[in-house]
């Protein structure tokens, strides 16, 4: 999600930075002026191509599509063609989209060659983000440092980019750098996304001080009310299990939309409070706000907790029924789970047998728990053999949760469980 938006915010044709191309644009200049007959309408005389532009056009014909921007590098040179700072835009995104690493650090070393170049600042930009998209974080970092000025796009490109590689510590080091240079004022133009990937990293650093900080700034600048914010920092305080900070959060806004609602569920099922769940989820369908796949596989977590034989499971998977959902891989590996919680190992063996992508390894997980929980060992036993049948990578884990239950069993069961669970190594 956060790659394609930063293309957008990079690539903004609405910036003050341009490189228009307008290869015809004197011929456009001419016809308008003959159509307003501004000019005698007789024929122009046949003049002679210039050779830059025969050459131009007979070599752009000739390349390949597959061409990679190093071959078009190299094939101008050898042509002692000129490379425009448009030319050099065109090949910067072509390597952007297309993560060609190797051409990316080609055309860095051809740019800095050439003296005559005097990039703009969207100009950098955009060879950041070439770099961070092909993961040369180290190359970006470099060309980061050298920039004389940046704006909220270039420090926005490097936070990015050290979440993507889940260097969080880093990603927090630069976010201070940048608040102590702008003092603040940067998050006025900073887009929401960005905070999102900070408190993201608050959290896997569990810097927990640092996101206070961070939501005291959005709320001194009028921003904690965004909603595309709020989920983000329920979230943060859900994870810390600041429930308190968390519903507070919820409380302030106005209207509230999927995310925000399916944040909070989240935080009130990992902390065990189902039948809070089970309130949020039916408050959600009296205001009629949408249910997706993430907010039925927390509530059919919150389900499986519940001793109710399956009632709430069965309520909520005809919900899912209902909604369209069932054939999510998120939701089908939450059925299963649930009804094998639940003890209802037949109907969790019926969605099982209802999964069309066979390949989806939680769900074949799921069903064996089913079986390993609830007793049913000769089964778990006959599915491992099914699953390395399937070609599934069986976890350690499982095996030994099963050779675990298989000597709280009986002498015979033992032994034999025994013998067939060392078969997978």
């Amino acid at each position: 999600m956060d790659a394609k938006a930063l293309r957008v915010a990079v690539h903004s044709p609405s910036s003050t930075n341009r490189f228009v191309c307008h290869p015809c644009g004197s011929n456009n200049l001419i016809n308008s002026a003959v159509e307003n007959h501004q000019l005698p309408l007789r024929s122009p005389k046949p003049t002679k191509p210039l050779k830059t532009s025969s050459n131009w056009r007979e070599t752009t014909q000739s390349i390949p599509a597959n061409t990679s921007s190093a071959n078009i590098l190299h094939l101008m040179d050898n042509l002692c063609l000129p490379i425009t700072t448009d030319m050099y835009t065109c090949l910067i995104k072509e390597c952007t989209f297309q993560k060609d690493s190797a051409g990316a650090l080609k055309l860095l070393n051809h740019i800095r060659k050439r003296v005559n170049i005097k990039p703009t600042l969207l100009f950098l930009n955009r060879l950041l983000l070439m770099h961070v998209s092909c993961g040369q974080l180290d190359t970006a970092r470099q060309l980061f440092d050298e920039m004389p000025l940046r704006d909220f796009n270039s420090w926005a490109v490097m936070i990015v980019g050290y979440v993507d590689v889940a260097d969080y510590q880093e990603c927090i080091t630069l976010f201070a750098e940048m608040m102590k240079r702008k003092k603040g004022h940067m998050l006025l133009v900073f887009p929401a996304w960005i905070i999102v990937c900070v408190l993201k990293a608050c959290v896997c650093t569990m810097n927990m001080e640092l996101g206070k900080q961070v939501h005291g700034l959005l709320f001194k600048l009028g921003s904690s009310r965004n909603i595309s914010l709020t989920g983000s920092l329920i979230n943060f305080y859900g994870k810390f299990r600041c429930l308190e900070d968390a519903d507070f959060v919820f409380s302030q806004l106005k209207r509230h939309n999927t995310v925000v609602w399916t944040a909070k569920i989240v935080n009130n099922c990992r902390e065990g409070h189902f039948h809070q769940v089970f309130n949020d989820f039916k408050e959600m369908g009296r205001k009629r706000i949408k249910k997706n796949s993430y907010t039925f596989s927390s509530v059919l977590k919150a389900c499986g907790g519940v001793d109710d034989d399956g009632n709430c499971g069965r309520q909520v998977h005809a919900n899912i029924v209902k909604i369209g959902l069932e054939s999510d891989d998120y939701v089908q590996c939450g059925l299963v789970d649930m009804y094998g919680k639940c003890r209802l190992l037949r109907d969790a063996k019926r969605v099982f047998e209802l999964i069309v992508d066979k390949k989806n390894i939680a769900s074949w997980n799921a069903m064996l728990m089913g079986y390993i929980r609830n007793g049913r060992y000769v089964e778990a036993t006959k599915f491992l053999y099914l699953m390395k049948a399937s070609g599934i990578q069986i976890q350690e884990s499982l095996i030994n949760d099963l050779r675990i239950a298989c000597s709280s069993s009986s002498d015979t069961l033992q032994n034999r469980m025994e013998q067939t669970v060392t078969m997978f190594p």
